[in-house]
């Protein structure tokens, strides 16, 4: 029993048999409900729209349209009203994690993370968070920024305070903010608001957008965060 209403979740994999297990895992937890499933990207696009779910949660190798594509259409940088998309694969390829998030994932996760990242990965995509597994996020981001600089990394509208560059290495780390405010020593509501900062000075729709700024500009990189 949540006490509150339940996350609506869409699931689109072309393998009926990875569709079946991911709605049975999802729909097991009290606060979660599969309220649609989808073979293909573009029957997950019209269910997504028509259904307009707390989460979408899609493979990327799908037929017709690509898991990447859906991600683009229903959660892309020209969508007015976007929804929460979380990815998942068999696959650890950097370049499927990275076309992912700049289409506007939420999370990525390979289908072996397990019960508990996956649902952890649901939850915070509906409560507007985003959460990559553990094993990729800093490996991925250090690979793109060891890959040279492409165009050059925005500015931020304000300076960053000591603290937001504190959590900003954090967040780029894969910290969640539970582990944020333990490491610091602050509360959970100011995590937020340092977040919530830190969204606003760099124009980030997401904490995964504001790791790959924190790559972007050099401040985590080559042996920084995320270790161990």
């Amino acid at each position: 029993m949540t006490g509150g209403p339940l996350i609506r979740v869409v699931v689109a994999d072309d393998q009926e048999i990875v569709r079946t297990g991911l709605t049975m895992i999802l729909d097991a937890q009290p606060d979660i409900e599969v309220v649609g499933e989808a073979g293909d990207g573009h029957r997950a696009v019209e269910l997504a729209r028509r259904l307009r779910p707390d989460v979408c949660l899609f493979d990327i190798r799908m037929p017709g349209m690509n898991g990447i594509d859906a991600t683009r259409h229903l959660a892309g940088p020209a969508v007015a009203d976007p929804l929460a998309v979380v990815v998942i694969t068999t696959f650890d390829l950097d370049e499927y994690v990275y076309a992912a998030l700049r289409a506007g994932a939420r999370g990525f996760l390979l289908k072996g993370s397990g019960t508990a990242l996956l649902t952890q990965a649901v939850r915070a995509a509906a409560a507007g968070d985003a959460l990559i597994a553990p094993n990729i996020t800093t490996r991925l981001l250090t690979a793109f920024a060891e890959l040279g600089p492409g165009a050059p990394p925005r500015q931020p509208v304000d300076a960053l305070t000591g603290r937001e560059e504190e959590v900003l290495a954090a967040v780029a780390g894969g910290r969640t903010n539970t582990e944020i405010a333990r490491e610091l020593h602050i509360s959970l509501s100011t995590v937020k608001t340092h977040v919530a900062s830190l969204m606003a000075k760099l124009a980030a729709r997401n904490r995964v957008e504001i790791a790959m700024w924190a790559y972007e500009t050099g401040r985590v990189g080559r042996g920084h965060g995320g270790a161990g």
